[in-house]
């Protein structure tokens, strides 16, 4: 709900549990006046206090009033080099070459329903949103500003976009353009939570303390990248699951991001969250605007985990496009692990007749079927079947697998091509790259431009000409390096800080293309597993592979860090074969099944090398997932301890809306001598009910949830057990 004081210029954003404020001042300044537990009302800019700070200078408006600087003021929108020396929000360059940025308010918008972003995706949905723009100008430089504002009010959802638009008649160039801006005058001691890592170890939780000056992550990478996710978290002190003031701040994008935190001089704190500025500068000819992507914040005043629910109600509900509209996904195996580029049309359907009995719904061919691709130093960029693997191509492959009872999918990775292709000896000028210089090569491979429409065009037709060939249900888009040599010949030398984010936008617009003309297709993402797990290729993708690492034990951590903003029905996660491919490790299959199970869930292994006891637990589990699908994807999801404390045990738990159905999953570490007895206690349930475990016994809710359920000592006899409690009312 947006309630507007028109007279006093005060714009209040109310959630079902939060309150957001902004204040145009006597200045038409745009305070940030609030956020955070839902207020019932009144101008809260009275928190705002007033002194005169040295060496913070004073806007010409207020003449000799020495106590009003830009400096110590909390700004909805902070502005650049006329009087606020911290993190500036917008930087542009006018012809003159000055680089200042004096944003007043000159007026709003309030209507009913989502606002949209052309080229970007975003959060959508009906008339259960409301949209209040705000509009500012710098008037000495006729740029204006449009604060956009969406609110869902039941999922406690903010969201945030900005459209700059060059009014005058010179040309501006952009050089800075946040999504969000948040400044915090609270009392008290904030920490900074982010979520990092590498290849096959992505984002795992670190948290630490504000200090004085700026904390950032970042990605120049070209994608949002394994090592830094574009979703962050600022809490106070002793936030916990369950207690505490949180706000989670995440971008809808899939390229270049900064989110940076600054303590300043006052302790207090600004956040901005958008677009690196790194190699970025937009060109803006008179008329022209360029529009932001969009920033989604929740404020949690219960801890994280209410937060986390917020977020992925929200994505499932209002981000994702789901081809199957609520049916099951299927459950699915990929060749990849079992074959790597080894295979023919015979040993895929090999795997599949081994798949299709034990439940398992959908046969996904990996990279290796395309041009000549037997290895990675090949074939990239030829979207044409290799007959000598698959005779008759997939007019003749998909058949074979649908007798099977099993539908069909396939890899592909459209930005990329390989110098021994044909589709790079005919066009070299189409890769990234100034000419001159030699290439920079990741996994032996460069990057389309994708950039460039004519270069989408020409890849897109190639690949249409494969998914019209057979049936095929599934496609996963893969991309395997960061961006370098980051320089495209269809833009000339002054706009070639437009090719990072340019790049992005033509990503988003095959995926899009691909979407509108096949909306039966699933398309999962993968960026060498989770380089872009975000919210921008959500709206693309419903699911996104989370990681390259299949390790159960690993996953603890991967799925852990990543549960934070997203939900379990957008984790790509498979049961592999052991020792593992990544980390040589063994778990038992039952293990390796519950933690895939948190996840879209599917095998990645040749199903004839398992014993037919392992290929009863394989039919067991895969009926288990299905019968409780609704509950694991849609679930209200809890984490019950944290994998990177250390302790015995990794526990979390999906509670059904009605409290009524409630499955917990639990995997042990390593073993030690005379173990200690373990309860865990269980959250969400219904403290005035009973509940049956497996069917049996009768546990109320309240005892389960303060005092807890008994572990077993056997779970604690060897390494990594698992252990599944399958809960309903009695």
């Amino acid at each position: 709900m947006i309630v507007l004081d028109k007279e006093n210029n005060v714009f209040t954003l109310h959630t079902q549990n939060t309150t957001y404020q902004m204040k145009a001042d006597e200045y038409c300044v745009l305070l940030h006046t609030y956020y955070g537990p839902r207020i019932r009302s009144g101008d809260l800019s009275c928190l705002i206090q007033y002194a005169d700070r040295g060496l913070s200078p004073n806007p010409n408006e207020a003449g000799h009033r020495r106590d009003y600087s830009l400096d110590t003021l909390p700004q909805e929108y902070s502005t650049c080099g006329v009087g606020d020396f911290r993190l500036p929000s917008i930087e542009f360059e006018p012809e003159d070459g000055s680089r200042l940025a004096d944003l007043r308010y000159v007026g709003f918008e309030l209507r009913k329903g989502k606002y949209s972003l052309e080229g970007l995706p975003s959060f959508w949905g009906g008339d259960e949103w409301e949209t209040l723009i705000i509009f500012m100008e710098d008037a000495a430089s006729q740029m204006s500003v449009e604060l956009f504002y969406g609110v869902l009010e039941n999922c406690d959802l903010i969201t945030r976009a900005v459209r700059v638009t060059n009014r005058g008649t010179g040309v501006v160039r952009l050089r800075r353009c946040a999504s969000l801006c948040l400044d915090f005058q609270n009392d008290g001691d904030y920490d900074f939570i982010t979520f990092d890592g590498c290849h096959a170890l992505e984002r795992n939780l670190n948290r630490s303390p504000l200090r004085p000056g700026i904390q950032s992550v970042e990605s120049v990478r070209g994608t949002s990248s394994h090592h830094h996710n574009p979703f962050v978290i600022l809490c106070e002190r002793q936030a916990s699951e369950d207690y505490g003031i949180c706000y989670g701040t995440a971008l809808v994008y899939s390229g270049n991001f900064l989110a940076a935190v600054e303590r300043t001089q006052l302790e207090h704190n600004r956040l901005l969250l958008g677009i690196n500025p790194y190699h970025f500068c937009w060109t803006l000819e008179p008329g022209a605007s360029f529009t932001t992507p969009e920033a989604a914040m929740i404020c949690s005043p219960s801890g994280f985990g209410q937060m986390s629910r917020q977020y992925h109600r929200a994505i499932r509900e209002h981000l994702i496009h789901d081809p199957l509209q609520g049916r099951q996904r299927p459950v699915l195996i990929n060749n990849w692990e079992a074959t790597e580029f080894a295979f023919n049309a015979d040993k895929l359907v090999d795997i599949a007749s081994s798949a299709a009995p034990l439940g398992i719904e959908l046969f996904v061919m990996d990279d290796g079927w395309f041009g000549t691709r037997d290895s990675d130093l090949g074939g990239l960029g030829d979207w044409t079947v290799n007959e000598n693997k698959l005779p008759g191509g997939l007019k003749a492959l998909v058949p074979r697998i649908q007798k099977l009872g099993m539908s069909f999918g396939i890899w592909i990775e459209p930005e990329m091509v390989s110098e021994d292709s044909s589709l790079y000896r005919a066009h070299p000028d189409w890769v990234l790259g100034p000419p001159g210089r030699p290439h920079t090569r990741g996994r032996s491979q460069l990057t389309l431009d994708f950039s460039r429409k004519d270069v989408r065009d020409h890849v897109y037709a190639d690949l249409r000409k494969v998914l019209d060939s057979a049936s095929i249900s599934y496609v996963k888009w893969d991309m395997n390096r960061s961006l370098t040599d980051v320089w495209s010949a269809a833009l000339p030398a002054d706009r070639q800080g437009e090719v990072f984010h340019r790049y992005i936008l033509g990503v988003y617009d095959m995926l899009d293309q691909m979407r509108q003309d096949y909306p039966h297709i699933l398309i999962e993402g993968c960026t060498g597993g989770g380089g872009r797990f975000d919210a921008g290729m959500l709206y693309y993708t419903p699911q996104i592979w989370c990681s390259d690492n299949t390790d159960a034990v690993d996953r603890l951590r991967i799925q852990y860090g990543t549960s934070f903003c997203y939900p379990v029905s957008t984790m790509g996660a498979h049961v592999s074969a052991v020792p593992n491919a990544q980390t040589g490790r063994s778990v038992s299959i039952r293990t390796r099944g519950v933690v895939a199970m948190s996840g879209t869930f599917g095998y990645e292994m040749d199903l004839n090398n398992t014993t037919p006891e392992e290929k009863k637990l394989i039919r067991e589990q895969v009926a288990f997932f299905k019968e409780h699908y609704h509950l694991i994807q849609r679930g209200d999801y809890y984490r019950l301890s944290d994998p990177f404390q250390g302790g015995p045990f990794t526990a979390w738990e999906y509670v059904s809306p009605d409290r009524k159905e409630a499955l917990v999953s639990l995997v042990t570490g390593t073993t030690h001598a005379s173990p200690a007895f373990r309860t865990l206690r269980l959250k969400g349930l219904d403290p005035a009910l009973c509940y049956r475990i497996n069917g049996e016994g009768r546990w109320p809710g309240d005892m389960l949830m303060n005092a807890g359920w008994p572990i077993p000592m056997s779970l604690f006899q060897d390494d990594y057990q698992a252990a599944q409690l399958y809960l309903t009312t009695m």
